[in-house]
């Protein structure tokens, strides 16, 4: 195996374990050295650190086992069955509940990998040239899981992997084939469009989140922006509101909501589906229209060039809300940039409720759910900040 050498001194963010090693700690690279090839990377003092995958990039190798060990040959089917286990044990695969994150990257010690299951079909991600070489022995592994039923695995990683590895990545099945799937959520059913759907299909990181709104959804007129699929929709119909209008500027993300609702609740004439641009869409309803308002927009800021442009959106975004919403009303607002972090993204919204001269209180401090688990040597894994407010 070949080796990469540090610089002096930038060991100590491995010996911490922390999963990354960036390019401007490498004093030397191997000759012939492919992208996505398993390393090993050594000190400047002559010790070995840690075994990862190499790619080209700011992160050159993702760490897959830290100090001298030799990688278990087994290690994917070692680590795919411990993160199978833990979901056994959060008592996620149930008979009214069979979509989870079966693999969440750093926090399952399998960076680059993302792994969600609708069913039996388990939907793949590789962010990393490395996973996307072991995409099949990680695609066997999948379907060997003991009770876990998984039939198919469908490669999705298109728009995930570095644009500068020139992989050329086909979308597809890599075992088994497309057969319908009405996932459960919560006792809930949501029909998922792995094939042309964002992410792998659906949201699953806010199943939490939504169970909390549907207990604030009695009696309430709710406008969920930014829909996509409806989840936040269909909770809050569940949970009585006597009003939800959803809106997306993607009328095919419309379409997907409408059928959601009507397949939880055929007939139901409680919910409007609009497909239109968020702000031009909460500049035209009047103030005090709805008495809770979900703001859960897309990344704001994918990278750190889009940082400050970001914060503004989402300072702009909440102004409105705090603008809109009816006295003695609630916001759930959210950010999945994973560059901003839970204090970034507070002073933003802090800032939205001192421009519109509102009290606003925080009721709830919101993450992601624990089948996206972070390694504690890797904060950066916590990407899902949300705030539930109220605005007197």
């Amino acid at each position: 195996m070949k080796k990469i050498l540090l610089r002096p001194g930038k060991e100590e963010s491995i010996q911490r374990h922390h999963p990354w090693v960036f390019s401007g700690a490498i004093a030397r690279l191997p000759e012939d050295l492919q992208e996505g090839e398993m390393v090993e990377v050594w000190s400047s003092k002559g010790t070995k650190l840690a075994t990862g995958h190499y790619q080209i990039g700011s992160i050159a190798v993702r760490i897959i086992e830290f100090g001298e060990r030799q990688i278990n040959p087994d290690i994917f089917e070692e680590r795919i069955q411990n993160a199978f286990e833990l979901r056994k044990s959060l008592d996620l695969i149930r008979p009214d509940n069979n979509c989870y994150r079966l693999v969440h990257g750093e926090g399952d010690f399998l960076p680059g990998l993302i792994v969600d299951i609708y069913g039996d079909t388990a939907v793949m991600q590789a962010h990393s040239p490395g996973m996307h070489h072991d995409r099949m022995r990680i695609a066997d592994a999948l379907v060997s899981l003991q009770n876990a039923g998984i039939r198919n695995v469908y490669y999705k990683s298109d728009t995930t992997l570095p644009f500068k590895a020139n992989l050329a990545p086909e979308n597809g099945y890599l075992i088994g084939k497309y057969d319908g799937c009405l996932a459960l959520e919560n006792g809930l059913q949501f029909n998922i469009d792995w094939l042309k759907g964002q992410k792998t299909g659906f949201f699953i990181d806010q199943r939490e989140n939504r169970r909390l709104l549907e207990k604030f959804s009695g009696g309430r007129n709710i406008l969920n922006m930014f829909c996509y699929t409806g989840g936040f929709s269909v909770y809050a119909l569940r949970g009585g509101a006597s009003k939800v209008v959803s809106v997306d500027s993607s009328s095919k993300a419309i379409e997907l909501t409408e059928a959601n609702v009507n397949l939880n609740f055929p007939g139901n004439t409680r919910h409007e589906a609009v497909a239109e641009d968020a702000f031009r869409y909460l500049d035209s309803i009047p103030k005090g229209e709805f008495d809770l308002i979900i703001l859960d927009p897309p990344a704001f800021a994918k990278h750190r060039n889009a940082l400050k442009n970001g914060l503004i959106g989402y300072r702009k975004l909440n102004l409105k809300g705090f603008e809109k919403i009816r006295k003695g009303g609630f916001i759930f607002t959210f950010s999945c940039s994973q560059i901003v972090t839970k204090e970034m993204f507070r002073l933003a919204v802090f800032t939205a409720a001192s421009q519109s001269g509102r009290k606003v209180r925080i009721l709830h401090q919101l993450s992601q759910p624990a089948d996206h688990p972070v390694d504690i040597s890797h904060p950066e894994g916590e990407y899902l900040k949300g705030l539930v407010l109220y605005v007197e």
